[in-house]
């Protein structure tokens, strides 16, 4: 374990919560998008996506060699990372009447989005607290980092 181990792991946190903003942030985007993509012919929706985080945890063998100060180049650290980016399936699309759209089909029904707003404001305020959360961890160690420093003065 080095002195920049917890920035690595908090710059791990902060990227895989950039990356969570950034989905949701498509999502709202893509609130009223009726063609997402082509399926058998036919335009779908737009589907929500959604991250999967998952731990960065080195095996019992890296960690047993990091102690023991055989380090090896490239090998993976604590932290969290993102693990897919998903479609959400089960969501049904929202059915809105509007004879007028061209989408509509023949009982004037337009399929929308799988897209809540409220949940997805949601979801962006718990990115950017744990953002944010990781900004104070990042600063902490800083701190920390600058008075051990003056110590050797």
């Amino acid at each position: 374990m080095t002195i920049f181990h917890s920035f690595n792991t908090s710059a791990s946190a902060l990227t895989s919560q950039r990356v969570r903003m950034d989905v949701i942030s498509s999502n709202m985007a893509n609130v009223d998008t009726t063609r997402g993509k082509m399926v058998d012919g036919e335009w779908q929706p737009y589907r929500r996506k959604t991250v999967t985080l998952q731990p960065q945890e080195g095996q019992f063998s890296s960690m047993l060699n990091n102690a023991m100060g055989k380090s090896i180049k490239g090998s993976a650290g604590y932290g969290v990372a993102v693990s897919s980016i998903k479609e959400d399936t089960e969501t049904p699309f929202k059915l809105v009447f509007d004879p007028t759209h061209p989408d509509s089909n023949a009982e004037g029904y337009v399929e929308m989005p799988n897209v809540d707003p409220l949940r997805e404001m949601i979801d962006l305020m718990s990115a950017t607290r744990s953002y944010e959360a990781n900004i104070t961890v990042l600063n902490a160690n800083k701190s920390m980092l600058m008075k051990a420093l003056e110590i050797g003065k």
